[in-house]
Formats: structure tokens, C-alpha cells, sequence
């Protein structure tokens, strides 16, 4: 039976409908927005044997066809997941992940396809909600509805679900998702936004999530489907036994102020506890408890006393909740690189290198929407050797690009635009150690490898993730500078990057159903003291941009012209434009808008094709001194080419001081002579004078 329930929302109206298709799974909607509309399937399987974890998995795709067009490329067919399906999928899947119960590990897939869309309405807040619809209607034990929206900051009012032509003009976008009394996950960037009005902005958006829960509510009403009965596990009855004998002791192995001596002192204590209840390698205790159960229960146990300790005051590594653990920054590392740093925050560590290019490295996007070009680009690599270990690589996965997007666009509301710093700019982190949040140290070491590559940014971003640890909603520990065992054992991973001013960008994961308004409010308090601590350490390395770029970048001028001027630049077939660049060994590039790139290996050859450029293409003014060619005599005087494609006329009475009999017996074609613009008339024809010039060379003048 099909089945609809609608609503307006931020001005369009929203809609779900199930019942109409894929109806042979276990939960399927079709989430509508003004013309765009994503199809939702979630789907449950039986665990595989021996699994200890919740496998969900989340898909988004888009198909080119939605929005009446072809793919790009040879292929024309989807292939493998573009960026921003893949961010999509991540955003999607984050929010509901922790919505399942402890003890549940069936499989469960959710796979959002886009239908169609508009070219005003994103299809990827529908596809959050169109996975909380599915799965409340699917037999599973999902602790839904949440819903998403984005908010946008437009001429300082918020804007609920901007559209693609409101969003270039919003100091804001952010995305929040959440049920009707919590935040579940946040991402969000941000024009330098203080904190208060981020607050403000999150509270906003949990006010319209609430809406669209009811939306979802009166779905499952209307279809009448039944809350799932989920039976959890029953009690490992090793947890109990475990911890009365080990408790105490595991809180003396868990301190240290090293991942390594911590992680060793860890493995060595259950061994030996194993040992003790299972010796010679037995596999069940004579009560019948089994080594399975065994290891679920020490597990268990970490988890608690990890928590336990913070909740007392105790870190791990013996700081307290506020402290940042030791920073250092080096910059200039490496040779013939743009620029290069290296950004350490306790066992995190970060190698950046930069590269600067010219207009034609920028990067081609091209989706749903119209296709666009990126002229900054940060790239995140996470090697296997960075937590010790070996594995095989092939490309980055999801999490890479999602830590890689992250940063890229915290860190890009503080790049110089164009008009101050024509170059196309690519930034690579390399982590290099990892022990907590270095997607942060990415966004530090960017900051440091763009100074001393001479970019010129407009403020200083630094990052700093804070997490939690939740008893209650009144007690709670929030812990700046997370490391990996806070961040596994914790409840919360809250990454804020800014400058001094104000917040860049914000990403919050979830472990547990929600967070309130008061820890979201005291947690980017906590992250700006942090932020701060860490900028005085990154300008005390660095204070400032470097003056001037690399020696091995290539030089960059810029010019704007007149859009009708482009044609006499580039030349018939583009002979004029081809001919400068053999001329000087220099690139040119022309935009559509009649921005004009030029660039080189040397500043010589820049200025030699820029100089070039501005003759052919700037206005011919009275009183200017050219040096031109002979290109043609006549009887009356000589036709100079004073610019590619632009003659003037000197008359033989201004060719020189004294009578001249004929024009051949001062100038030849081809001859190079310098001339003065003595007028132009109304139809753009130039009148020259080499008299004039003369005249006034000798009475000292230019």
C-alpha cells in the first residue's frame, strides 16, 4: 500500500512515500524536496559467524541522469564513487550508526540513489533522512527517527535548507542531524563564525530536525508498522568474575604516558590473566566459561575502567581534561618543494608539503551540478606504518578522503583570493604517527606549509578535537586532545578548527543517542582556549607568510582586460597569443571574464609576455612612447605597428625635425623606431610622431 505524508519545509514542499517501490526490502522510501528526489533502501541480513561488531554498511549514489546528463569521460556509465558520494555516504551513515543497540550485529545496508534533481536543492540531507525512514520501517531495532537539515548565514539571518544559489553568498554551511531532543552529528564550515552564533546556528537546526521526526512518526503510524523486538545477548557471566579480580590492577596498567608502553603493559596483563584462567591452552574453564567470553570481558572491562579513570580526574597519560599534550612545529623541511612543515602534537604528526601552480592545475569538478573548478586542494594520507602496522594499499578509502575534505575546508575560507594570489595551491599531509585526531594536525601543518610556501593567508587555522565522557547529562568529563584511547572509549569525537576570530570548520561523531545544547555550548569554549594555545605555538615557529614564494615555483602575474579585447589578444587562429609565448617562454591563459594568467619558469619571461599583453590589449593614450615596426610606407608617411595588430600613422612632416623629401629616406619596413601617440580620433585611428619624440629627448624630456 502506497503511502505518503508531506509537509513545507524551508519554503518547498518535503515529502516520503513508501510502499511504491523496492518493496521486497526490508525498508524503502522516496524522500522528495522540491524536484529532487533520492530513493532509500535499508536492508538486514543474519550475522556472520563469529562477528563481534555492528557491519553497516551505507551507500549514496548519484546518477549523472538525474539531472539530465552524461557522465564524463570515456565510460559512459557510473563507476566507481565520485568524492562527494562518498562524503555523502559517511555523512549519512554517521548519525544513525549509533542508534543501534550493544549486542546487535546482524548485517544492515542502507543504499540511497538519487532520481532527480533540481539545480537548487542538494540531494544529501534527503538521503540522511530518507535512511532514518527506511530503517524505522525495516525489521531492525533502530532507535530512530533523526533527521538532518542545513543551515546557511545569509546577510546575518539563518537561512533553513539554503539553496545552490543561496549557498556562494552564505557565511555559513552547516549540517546538523539529530532526533527530536538531541544533536547526533554536526559538519559544518564556516566564514571565521564565532562561537556563540555556531551555538545559535545548532540550536536553530535541532528546532526544524524536530519537524521533520514528527514527518517520519506519522509515516510509521500510517503504515502501522510495529516497534522490532530485539532479545540482547545475555550477560557474560565472565565480566563479573574479571572484574572483581582485576579491576584495581588495570587501572595501574592503563597509565602511561606512551600508546606503545601502554599498549604492551595491556597485552601482557591479558595474557597473563588468560594464562591463569585457561593454563596449557585450554580453551573452557571447568565452570564452562570459554575464551571467547574471556576476551569480550577484559574488553568490556578496559572499556569501563578507561572511563572510570576520566570520570575521576585521571587521564591516561596523567594530563588534565584541558591540557594539550606537547607541540612542536618545524617549517622549511625539505628541498625544492613549494613549502614544507612538520606539525607534532604527542604521538600525532603531520609532514606537509605544498605545491603551487598556475590556472591550468586547478581541478575539474564536475556532478549533479554545474562543473566547477578547485583552485586550492588538500590531499590526506594515512600510512599503515603510522599505527604500526602492515597493511596493503589500494588508494585512499573513505576515511582518508573524508579527513582530507575536512581540513581542505577548514582551512579554505583563510585563502587569499585570486586577485592577491593568482596560483592554483595543493597541500599533502602525511601522517606520519598517529595517536588521536590528525585531521587536526592536518589542518595545523597546512597552516604552517602554506606560510612558508609565501601564501599569504588571511588568518592562521589551527584544529583540536575534544571528547567526552557521559555518566549523565549533568555528569560529564569533556577531554581536549583526545588520543586514540580516549577517542575508543570515549563517547564523543568533536573536531573545531578556526583562526583567532572565529570557527572554520566543525565535525561531530557520536557514539552514544545525542548530545545537549550545554556540552555543545562548553566543548567549543574548551576548543577555542585550545585553538589559541595552539596558534601562539605555530607563530611562534612561523609569525608570518614568507615575503616571497619558492625559487621553484613558477612565477605568476595577472592582468584584467577588457572582455571584448580577448579576440585581438588570442589572434586570428591564435597567432598572436602563440607568438608571445614563443616570444618569451612564458604561458598565457585567458578567462572568459577577460582575467589574463601569466606564467613562467622565470620572472624575466613573465614580464616579458606580460608587457606584451598590456600593449596589445590596454588603451591607446595621448602622450605614450611606443616602440613599433615599420610595417608599411606610403608617399604621405609610415604605418607603425605599435602593438600586435594596432598601427598608427606617423605623416612624413613628423617622421623628423627638418624637411624630408621622402618617407624611404628616414625608415625602412621592418625598421624599429620609437614613436609618441599625439592623437587619436574618434574612430580609434593613432596619430604617431617620431618629431615629438625627438623634441623632446633633447629638451631632457621622456
Amino acid at each position: 500500500m502506497k503511502v505518503t505524508v508531506e509537509r513545507e519545509f524551508g519554503g518547498r514542499p518535503l515529502s516520503i512515500t513508501t510502499g511504491e517501490l523496492a518493496k521486497q526490502a526490508g525498508g524503502a522510501v522516496l524522500v522528495q524536496y522540491g524536484e529532487t528526489v533520492v530513493l532509500v533502501a535499508a536492508q538486514s541480513g543474519p550475522p556472520r559467524p563469529g562477528i563481534d561488531f555492528f557491519p553497516l554498511t551505507v551507500d549514496y549514489r548519484e546518477r549523472t541522469a538525474a539531472a539530465g546528463k552524461f557522465p564524463g569521460g570515456f565510460f559512459k556509465r557510473e563507476g566507481r564513487p565520485s568524492m562527494k558520494e562518498i562524503l555523502t555516504s559517511r555523512l549519512t551513515d554517521r548519525p544513525i550508526r549509533p542508534l543501534f543497540p550493544e549486542g546487535f550485529v546482524d548485517e544492515v545496508q542502507v543504499m540511497a540513489t538519487v532520481l532527480a534533481v533540481d539545480p537548487e536543492n542538494d540531494p544529501d540531507i534527503l538521503s540522511i533522512i530518507g535512511a532514518s525512514a527506511s530503517l524505522c520501517l525495516a525489521p531492525v531495532p533502530f532507535g530512530g527517527p533523526i533527521a538532518a537539515v542545513r543551515i546557511g548565514l545569509v546577510n546575518g539571518e539563518f537561512v533553513l535548507m539554503p539553496t545552490q544559489s543561496q549557498v556562494p553568498k552564505s557565511r555559513l554551511d552547516l549540517i546538523v542531524a539529530g532526533s527530536s531532543s538531541s544533536v547526533l552529528m554536526i559538519e559544518g564550515f564556516a566564514d571565521q563564525l564565532p562561537e556563540p552564533d555556531m551555538v545559535a546556528a545548532i540550536s536553530f537546526a535541532q528546532r526544524e530536525i524536530a519537524k521533520v521526526c514528527e514527518l517520519q512518526n506519522e509515516l510509521v503510524s500510517k503504515v502501522g508498522k510495529k516497534p522490532f523486538q530485539f532479545e540482547a545477548p545475555a550477560a557474560n557471566p565472565f565480566l563479573q568474575i574479571l572484574t572483581e579480580k582485576a579491576y584495581a590492577r588495570f587501572k595501574t596498567v592503563k597509565a602511561g604516558k606512551q600508546k606503545k608502553e601502554r599498549s604492551e603493559a595491556t597485552r601482557a596483563f591479558r595474557t597473563e590473566l588468560q594464562n591463569e584462567f585457561f593454563p596449557d591452552g585450554a580453551l573452557v574453564t571447568s565452570e564452562g566459561h570459554t575464551v571467547e567470553q574471556f576476551k569480550k570481558a577484559f574488553s568490556d572491562l578496559e572499556y569501563q575502567v578507561v572511563r572510570d579513570m576520566i570520570l575521576d580526574g585521571v587521564r591516561l597519560d596523567g594530563r588534565k581534561s584541558t591540557d594539550l599534550r606537547a607541540v612542536s612545529c618545524s617549517v622549511g623541511v625539505l628541498p625544492r618543494v613549494h613549502g614544507s612543515a612538520i606539525f607534532t602534537r604527542g604521538e600525532t604528526q603531520s609532514l606537509g608539503t605544498v605545491t603551487l601552480g598556475t590556472a591550468r592545475d586547478q581541478q575539474k569538478v564536475d556532478g549533479l551540478f554545474e562543473e566547477v573548478s578547485k583552485r586550492f586542494m588538500l590531499d590526506y594520507n594515512f600510512p599503515p606504518y603510522s599505527v604500526g602496522e602492515c597493511k596493503p594499499i589500494r588508494g585512499p578509502g573513505r576515511r582518508e578522503i573524508g579527513h582530507g575534505a575536512l581540513a581542505e575546508r577548514s582551512v579554505a575560507p583563510v585563502i587569499p583570493p585570486t586577485e592577491k594570489f593568482p596560483y592554483t595551491i595543493r597541500v599533502i599531509s602525511d601522517i606520519t604517527e598517529s595517536n588521536g585526531s590528525s585531521s587536526m594536525a592536518t589542518v595545523c601543518n597546512a597552516t604552517l606549509s602554506l606560510m612558508d610556501a609565501g601564501v599569504p593567508l588571511l588568518q592562521p587555522v589551527a584544529g583540536i578535537s575534544i571528547g567526552l565522557v557521559k555518566q549523565s547529562d549533568e555528569t560529564f568529563t569533556l577531554l581536549t586532545d583526545i588520543m586514540g584511547d580516549e577517542d575508543h572509549f570515549g563517547d564523543m569525537d568533536f573536531k573545531v578548527a578556526g583562526t583567532q576570530k572565529g570557527i572554520t570548520g566543525i565535525q561531530l561523531d557520536l557514539k552514544i543517542n545525542g548530545i545537549s545544547e550545554r556540552i555543545i555550548r562548553e566543548t567549543l569554549e574548551q576548543a577555542r582556549t585550545a585553538r589559541i594555545e595552539l596558534l601562539r605555538a605555530m607563530l611562534s615557529t612561523i609569525s608570518r607568510p614568507r615575503k616571497e614564494v619558492s625559487e621553484t615555483a613558477p612565477r605568476l602575474k595577472m592582468i584584467k582586460i577588457d572582455p571584448e579585447k580577448i579576440g585581438l589578444l588570442i589572434g586570428p587562429g591564435g597567432k598572436t597569443v602563440r607568438g608571445i609565448q614563443e616570444q618569451s617562454g612564458a604561458m598565457i591563459d585567458i578567462g572568459e571574464d577577460g582575467t589574463v594568467m601569466v606564467s613562467g619558469a622565470n620572472l624575466a619571461a613573465v614580464e616579458h609576455a606580460m608587457a606584451a599583453v598590456e600593449a596589445i590589449t590596454e588603451e591607446i593614450k595621448v602622450g605614450r612612447i611606443y616602440e613599433g615596426t615599420v610595417s608599411s610606407i606610403k608617399d604621405f608617411g609610415a604605418f607603425i605597428e605599435i602593438a600586435p595588430g594596432k598601427d598608427g600613422l606617423c605623416h612624413i612632416s613628423e617622421l623628423a625635425d627638418g624637411f624630408v623629401k621622402s618617407v624611404i629616406d628616414v625608415v625602412k619596413i621592418g625598421e624599429k623606431i620609437r614613436v609618441k601617440v599625439i592623437a587619436v580620433d574618434d574612430q580609434n585611428r593613432v596619430k604617431l610622431s617620431r618629431k615629438a619624440l625627438l623634441a623632446d629627448e633633447a629638451g631632457g624630456g621622456n
